[in-house]
């Protein structure tokens, strides 16, 4: 007998400045879906937060956007949502109203399996400044920074700016608190550019991190699982410019990745245990790319971030760290699919008040 096939309903777009990178994401992982033993449903969210459902994510951009457009708001005025037959949901949303928890808590009120990270570790992960907040509580190593509000920006300018001068050496990074991608990122140089940084972060969002740069490796490390968690192989990013930025990631793609990174294996057990214990400290499940800094003058390792919802192009580093440490991108799907339906299934287990 014929074994029936898992529906799947792809979510791909989004609200926020990563909408086409979550498009190219999209395109990736419908096409490392095993048709044969999943049905795919593809729901394209325009940036107004609208849906339609749609052919593919293989769509040009022009063609996703025609169409009658829906609500999730089941009360919203000319609703017409159509119903959607899934098993699992798949959110490939990078950034807010994705990655933030927010779509995860329409999931968790549905009532139904999603793959990825809960609606906390979501949250968390998608608040730099929260996350590090916790990763030093856990006693992780992270960059010496200050979170900035845009209130208090406004209204004691000129003491932030001795702030940071103060505490500061150049260069520094000046990044909004919500944002993935190197959106809103400034690599600042010279302290005279400081505010022009501030300016551009708070376009993004009311919370902004400004922290340390580091002399040394960009280092990554993709983590899987629920409750036990594994750690792959690090890998590195060899930025071709300043940093590796919006521009290099999605457009030109001139940076070189060292896959797997060339590391003595005691740094890379390191970096493989805080990567674990940087997922466990936000409550984290499903999936996530941790990203590091290796100084090069005091070999010290850094927790710079977690990414939920790492990207998934065809150059991105979360499934390619994983194909070098033996897990094939279908594989991985697969493997991301029953998570998502295993902390299901769990969770439906416990007693409701």
């Amino acid at each position: 007998m014929k074994a029936q096939k898992i529906k799947i309903a792809l979510l791909f777009g989004g609200r926020s400045a990563e909408h086409e990178v979550s498009l190219i994401s999209a395109a990736s992982i419908y096409n490392n879906l095993d048709k044969k033993k999943y049905e795919i449903t593809s729901i394209y969210i325009n940036k107004e937060g609208n849906w339609r459902i749609v052919d593919s994510p293989l769509l040009a951009p022009p063609d996703l956007k025609e169409g009658l457009f829906s609500s999730f708001i089941p009360w919203a005025k000319k609703s017409t949502s159509k119903a959607i037959e899934a098993d699992i949901y798949f959110p490939v949303l990078h950034g807010p109203y994705g990655e933030d928890g927010t779509i995860q808590g329409l999931f968790e009120i549905a009532d139904v399996p999603y793959v990825g990270a809960t609606v906390l570790a979501s949250a968390v992960g998608m608040d730099k400044a929260v996350a590090k907040t916790l990763h030093k509580a856990r006693n992780l190593p992270v960059v010496k920074h200050i979170i900035v509000l845009e209130k208090d920006w406004i209204e004691q300018r000129e003491s932030i700016l001795a702030k940071i001068r103060k505490e500061f050496h150049l260069p520094f990074f000046v990044k909004p608190a919500n944002m993935g991608s190197s959106v809103g990122i400034t690599k600042n140089k010279d302290f005279a550019q400081t505010e022009s940084a501030l300016q551009t972060a708070f376009q993004y969002d009311r919370k902004i991190l400004v922290e340390q740069g580091i002399q040394g490796r960009e280092l990554e490390c993709s983590v899987l699982g629920n409750d036990n968690p594994k750690a792959s192989l690090p890998g590195e990013i060899i930025p071709c410019r300043e940093f590796y930025d919006y521009s290099d990631k999605y457009i030109e793609g001139k940076t070189s990745f060292g896959i797997p990174a060339d590391l003595a294996s005691g740094i890379t057990k390191e970096i493989q245990r805080l990567s674990i214990e940087a997922y466990k400290a936000i409550d984290c499940s499903g999936m996530a790319r941790v990203d590091f800094f290796l100084e090069e003058k005091t070999g010290k390792i850094f927790v710079s971030e977690i990414n939920t919802i790492p990207g998934f192009t065809e150059i991105s580093m979360y499934p390619k760290l994983w194909e070098v440490s033996g897990t094939p991108y279908p594989r991985l799907l697969s493997k991301l699919i029953e998570l998502g339906f295993e902390r299901h299934k769990k969770k439906k287990r416990k007693v409701i008040p």
